[in-house]
């Protein structure tokens, strides 16, 4: 059901990303539990061994929870190379097990099995292929055998037992540096150093977006986290907002009524929300994102590709 309340949901994601002075009281209270959590992760990464797959694999990760442009960049570096695989877990997705998303571009399934970032993902790269899986060792296997000379792993910062190189992507600004369940921080801050690189938006990369087909009276509608992150790129016209979970889908008929009641002329919606609404007759405006990159960060991660004699 729609709403614009996320009740234990909002609260969260108050918490980690804008606590005011009552959060800290529940973020102190909550510090044991996030210390415990911190140690067990470290703990795990550092006593895991890590095979390797003898293939170049970029992991794509951050250390919080939620939105950093993770999907994006993953469509950023996996169009420049041939015979790349992305592999997921598929977060939000009706389906368990490995589903191929897609092959070389030809999508073989649903957004209901494959999730709304591997589907945006599968839609955006015609020349790649997408797998999702909760094991991600198995995909990484079957895409071996099917001839995949460079494999992009989506969120696999914490897969700690495969080898690859690990890139962390990080907000221009944080505000709760606590583990989880009193901060954001699936692991202690400084396990960013494991990482090869470390990138902060608006200095290592920066979002540029565009809007497809603008109206005067938008309805923004999204099921991301932490949604207000897109704020500082909605266009003029918007006169109201919907939130949902992330990862939720949509329902069309609510939708249209949520349309006429705020009587705005299309829903503004993001990539990731617009893969769900496929075949949905509404009027879309829509927030194409895409990442600009430095270039000397797309040289280092060519040079450790370019390792395994990987030909462009």
């Amino acid at each position: 059901m729609l709403s614009n309340n996320f009740s234990l949901v909002s609260f969260m994601e108050r918490l980690f990303f804008k606590p005011n002075l009552l959060d800290w009281v529940f973020i102190i209270l909550l510090s044991p539990f996030s210390l415990l959590f911190g140690i067990y992760m470290l703990l795990r990464r550092l006593l895991s061994s890590k095979k390797d797959y003898s293939i170049p694999i970029v992991s794509i990760g951050n250390l919080t929870v939620g939105g950093s442009g993770k999907t994006p960049f993953v469509i950023a570096l996996a169009s420049k190379y041939k015979n790349a695989y992305i592999i997921s877990r598929g977060y939000g997705r009706e389906s368990r097990g490995l589903v191929e998303v897609s092959h070389q571009g030809e999508t073989l399934t649903d957004v209901y099995s494959s999730g709304d970032e591997p589907m945006l993902m599968a839609k955006s790269l015609p020349n790649a292929s997408v797998i999702v899986s909760e094991d991600r060792k198995k995909a990484i296997e079957l895409a071996i055998k099917q001839g995949a000379k460079v494999i992009f792993l989506d969120d696999g910062f914490n897969r700690v037992n495969i080898k690859k190189f690990e890139i962390l992507l990080f907000p221009s600004t944080i505000k709760n540096y606590f583990t989880f369940p009193a901060g954001p921080f699936r692991e202690f801050f400084f396990s960013k150093g494991f990482a090869h690189l470390n990138l902060v938006e608006n200095q290592d990369f920066k979002r540029v977006v565009e809007v497809k087909n603008p109206r005067k009276r938008m309805l923004l509608v999204t099921a991301i986290s932490n949604p207000e992150r897109l704020e500082p790129f909605l266009p003029e016209g918007v006169v109201d907002r919907v939130y949902l979970e992330d990862h939720a889908y949509f329902n069309e008929e609510e939708l249209k009524n949520r349309l006429l009641s705020s009587k705005a002329t299309s829903l503004l919606v993001t990539q990731k929300d617009e893969v769900k609404m496929e075949g949905f007759k509404l009027p879309l405006s829509v927030m194409q994102l895409n990442l600009q990159i430095q270039n000397n960060i797309l040289e280092k991660i060519e040079s450790y590709i370019g390792e395994y004699a990987y030909e462009k």
